[in-house]
């Protein structure tokens, strides 16, 4: 399943838009950036060997990390790929679960959470 750019950036949005009030509201100098796939220096960075291993990507200084230093600078960016997306996906509907997975888990990494503890959140029931 393939979405135009368009409805794929529409699915990153509606996914922003539904995380909850008090994350929103923390959330300062990022953005929310929609590429094709990661780059060779991205995978070699992250020692991966193909560009469909890699969903989405936060780039930044942690929100728990950033002190009173922190200021003028430029944004943290988290980037969704949408073409490995696209391909673990049928349908229209579980690319848009799919995008709204990876924004929460790279939303996550924004607020110093590591992909250990991600994956602890992500496989409770409860979310604690």
């Amino acid at each position: 399943m393939k979405l135009t750019r368009e409805a794929f950036e529409e699915a990153a949005i509606s996914a922003l838009r539904g995380l909850p009030p008090f994350l929103k509201k923390k959330m300062e100098n990022v953005d929310l950036v929609i590429e094709d796939r990661a780059s060779k220096e991205i995978l070699s960075e992250m020692e991966l060997q193909s560009p469909y291993q890699l969903l989405g990507l936060y780039q930044g200084v942690p929100y728990q990390q950033r002190g009173f230093y922190y200021g003028n600078v430029l944004p943290d960016k988290i980037t969704l790929f949408q073409l490995p997306i696209e391909s673990i996906c049928r349908t229209r509907e579980e690319i848009e679960e799919k995008v709204r997975e990876v924004v929460i888990h790279e939303v996550g990494h924004y607020f110093g959470l590591d992909d250990e503890r991600l994956r602890e959140l992500e496989n409770s029931d409860d979310g604690e």
